[in-house]
C-alpha cells in the first residue's frame, strides 16, 4: 500500500473516534501508532502528547502531524493531519445541521450523557497510561501533584505550570548530573 494512503486511512479511523476531543483519542493512538503499526515508540508518544500541550492546537492534530513528519517528512505530516481532521470535519458538519431538530429529544440527550461519560473514560485511560509512564521518582510526582493542585484548585495557568515544571526537570537533571 502507498505509505502516504497507509497513514491518511489510519489517521481517518482514528478521526472518526471524535467525541471527546483529542484526549479521547489518545487510547486509540497508543493502539494503532505504537502497538498495531510499530511508527512510535511508547516514549516517542509521550514527547509527542507533552509537545502538543505546548503547542497551539489539539493535541491528537499536532501528534498525528509530528508522526507523519516522523515516518515521511512535511507529505506525511499532510496525510496524517488531513486523515485525522477529514472524518472529524463530516462528523461535525452532519452534527451541526442536524443537532437543533434533535438535541431536545430525550433518548438524544441521554446519548450525550452517555458518550460524556465514555469520554471521560478514555481520558483517565489516557492520564493514567501517561503518569504511569511519566512520574518515576519522588520530582516528578511532587511535579504532578504540584501542577494539578495549582491549576485545579487555584485558578494557575496552565502555561505557567508548564513552563515551572520544564525548569524544574532541567533544574533537576543539572544538580542530578552534577552529584554523578
Amino acid at each position: 500500500m502507498n505509505p502516504y494512503l497507509d497513514l491518511f486511512l489510519t489517521f481517518a479511523r482514528i478521526g472518526v473516534c471524535t467525541f471527546g476531543g483529542g484526549y479521547a483519542m489518545l487510547p486509540i493512538l497508543q493502539r494503532e501508532v505504537v502497538d498495531a503499526r510499530g511508527w512510535a515508540t511508547e516514549d516517542e508518544l509521550m514527547d509527542y502528547y507533552a509537545i502538543g500541550q505546548c503547542t497551539p492546537g489539539v493535541i491528537a492534530v499536532n501528534t498525528a502531524t509530528f508522526i507523519g513528519y516522523k515516518l515521511h517528512g512535511v507529505r506525511g505530516a499532510i496525510c496524517a493531519t488531513a486523515g485525522l481532521l477529514v472524518p472529524s470535519l463530516a462528523i461535525i458538519t452532519v452534527i451541526a445541521a442536524f443537532i437543533g431538530q434533535f438535541a431536545h429529544l430525550p433518548a438524544v440527550r441521554h446519548a450525550f450523557a452517555g458518550i460524556r461519560i465514555a469520554v471521560c473514560a478514555l481520558v483517565l485511560q489516557a492520564v493514567w497510561k501517561m503518569a504511569r509512564k511519566g512520574v518515576t521518582d519522588t520530582v516528578t510526582a511532587l511535579i504532578l501533584l504540584i501542577t494539578f493542585a495549582a491549576v485545579a484548585f487555584l485558578g494557575a495557568s496552565p502555561v505557567l505550570m508548564i513552563v515551572l515544571a520544564a525548569a524544574t526537570g532541567i533544574l533537576t537533571g543539572v544538580i542530578r548530573g552534577r552529584r554523578a
